[in-house]
């Protein structure tokens, strides 16, 4: 069990790491043009770390454990993107059909970026799961 702390451990820092850069490129450029009058000032970090700790379970609990399982990097990589797809799409995908002029393109920006991320930090989870000590 104690295995899986190490993936946890690995799994958010591929996670926050890649979404640290990817928020402080992608936020003047693509987020702040397309919906800046409904950003905050400054992020409510308490959200955000709930978040974050939610979600990395979610990843190791859902993809990572099934996939040392099977003992297989695919599967963890798939599962994760599955995961990533879907959580992001229940964002986007809710706020594209309740919210005026939510833009199609931050939708399919936001899909991709968190199949893509929620993937990859699986995958870390998976591999640091499996070197670690048992």
């Amino acid at each position: 069990m104690v295995s899986y702390l190490y993936g946890w451990i690995a799994s958010a820092f591929a996670f926050l790491a890649l979404d640290i850069v990817w928020l402080s490129q992608m936020t003047p450029r693509v987020y702040r043009p397309a919906i800046g009058h409904l950003l905050a000032d400054k992020a409510d970090l308490v959200a955000a770390g709930a978040f974050y700790v939610l979600y990395i379970t979610g990843i190791v609990a859902l993809a990572v454990i099934p996939a040392m399982d099977k003992a297989s990097l695919g599967r963890a990589a798939l599962t994760g993107a599955i995961v990533g797809l879907l959580a992001y799409g229940t964002y986007d995908l809710t706020n594209q059909a309740t919210l005026k002029d939510w833009p199609l393109r931050l939708t399919l920006i936001d899909l991709a970026w968190g199949t893509f991320l929620t993937s990859v930090a699986a995958s870390a989870g998976y591999l640091a799961t499996k070197a670690a000590p048992h």
